[in-house]
């Protein structure tokens, strides 16, 4: 996760290492403090059992996964990642901000330093051969897991612009962020019990501190929650296991050494969980860094 300011307010944009993962195989993970690290492969246990109940998660209400729902997901973290409700304008977005993960880019902040921008730019090559940034993913391989422009400049933010003017290369960003993110986060937390908040909340937690395993990545904080409180699915009370998910989200960001602004939790978030707005419905009002947002 990165954290840049333009126009004088923070935005944030996801610079996470994302897990590589069909139903059943399990995630890369790269550790996020300090920068880049070497990935190494691990299958965390909740994904496992999550993959195990699929069937029976699958049949249960679609919650945040309900369209309306998903649209709402995607305005209230553009709030965060972006400053802006319409997270549709960001598909073209790419800059360094100097975090060590090279260029961040696109609806979810994919980026060059962390895999996912790799994966991303290797499924749109699979089916448009000819796209713009198809002649950039050798470099792309080699700078994997560093902040390295090699091989990148000066086109390759030019010819992500290009690319996403491409309906189907904004289609393969929306399919990357749902296969990456959005429902391994809302599969896991309709798993742990938690109605379409938590399912929000855990979809979030994924962008902003990426799925690993150590402290500060999702499966180490929904670990630490879980030494709390119990999730509702274990039978404990659901906004008191919602609250130390929270509270630990809230540490690991804290524990950084730069993006420490915990807006998004604290007049966002918490604000929805006080009001006992479990299942996330309109209408809508938060801040972020200080700006309200609304949603009707």
């Amino acid at each position: 996760m990165t954290r840049l300011v333009l126009f004088g307010a923070p935005i944030a944009i996801a610079a996470s290492i994302l897990f590589s993962r069909g139903d059943s195989e399990p995630p890369t993970v790269v550790q996020q403090a300090g920068g880049p690290k070497e990935s190494t492969t691990a299958a965390p246990a909740a994904a496992e059992q999550a993959d195990e109940q699929a069937d029976e998660i699958d049949d249960l209400p679609p919650g945040l996964a309900a369209p309306a729902m998903k649209e709402t997901a995607s305005r209230l973290v553009a709030s965060a990642e972006a400053s802006t409700l319409d997270w549709r304008s960001q598909y073209g977005a790419i800059e360094d901000v100097g975090d060590g993960t090279g260029y961040t880019a696109g609806i979810i902040g994919f980026c060059s330093g962390t895999n996912d921008m790799l994966q991303l730019v290797e499924a749109y090559t699979e089916k448009h051969p000819d796209n713009p940034l198809a002649s950039y993913l050798p470099a792309l391989r080699a700078v994997d897991g560093t902040d390295s422009h090699e091989g990148l400049d000066p086109g390759f933010t030019d010819a992500w612009h290009l690319a996403a003017k491409d309906p189907a290369f904004r289609k393969a960003q929306d399919t990357t962020r749902d296969k990456l993110y959005f429902e391994p986060a809302v599969r896991l937390a309709k798993m742990d019990g938690l109605g379409t908040l938590g399912q929000f909340i855990y979809y979030d937690a994924m962008v902003l501190h990426g799925p690993g395993i150590e402290a500060d990545g999702f499966y180490g904080i929904r670990d630490a929650a879980m030494e709390s409180a119990d999730t509702a699915s274990e039978g404990g009370d659901e906004t008191a296991y919602l609250n130390a998910f929270l509270d630990a989200s809230r540490a690991a960001i804290k524990n950084r050494t730069m993006q420490r602004d915990t807006t998004r939790i604290d007049t966002a978030q918490r604000v929805f969980l006080r009001d006992g707005n479990l299942e996330l419905k309109k209408p809508l009002v938060w801040k972020v860094y200080g700006e309200t947002f609304h949603i009707t």
